[in-house]
């Protein structure tokens, strides 16, 4: 297992831990210096706030640990493409590279719908590799959103 694997598996894990609470299954850590220094995951049903992405919560966290709102020698690694607000905040925190697990062609910023990562008038772009654990990551958003239509139906009946 390689490095961004390993810590795709930690995104991974929160993840599932965003899933167990009824929550989107979306996790993501950050890293500098080869060790985990924030970590989210996504809380917006349990918060009752469209902010509570894992990525906005990484971030947050990650700028109070290094007492620094730039972020430029971290990596972010997210299980699932960012959208529009949390790619801005990816942008705005100048973080050096960021590792996506699954892409989103629905709602995805960082090269489905639009790339923020990379814009060229931008004043910073965002170094990016895709499909790391892919098939992991996309298999857990496939269950969980089955399994929700899945209930839904069950209530409507």
């Amino acid at each position: 297992m390689n490095k961004d694997e390993k810590y795709m598996k930690a995104a991974l894990r929160l993840a599932k831990k965003a899933y167990a609470m009824d929550e989107t299954p979306i996790g993501c850590v950050i890293v500098r210096d080869d060790k985990i220094i924030a970590r989210g995951y996504n809380r917006r049903n349990t918060d009752k706030t469209a902010l509570a992405h894992a990525e906005i919560t990484a971030i947050k966290k990650a700028c109070k640990k290094t007492g620094d709102w730039r972020l430029e020698e971290c990596t972010l690694y997210v299980t699932l493409e960012p959208c529009q607000m949390c790619a801005g905040a990816i942008v705005q925190s100048r973080m050096g590279r960021v590792v996506i697990g699954a892409m989103n062609p629905k709602a995805g910023c960082a090269g489905s719908i639009i790339n923020l990562l990379n814009m060229e008038k931008f004043n910073h772009r965002v170094e990016t590799e895709r499909g790391i654990l892919e098939d992991e990551c996309s298999a857990l958003m496939s269950e969980f959103f089955a399994n929700l239509r899945a209930r839904k139906k069950a209530q409507s009946e």
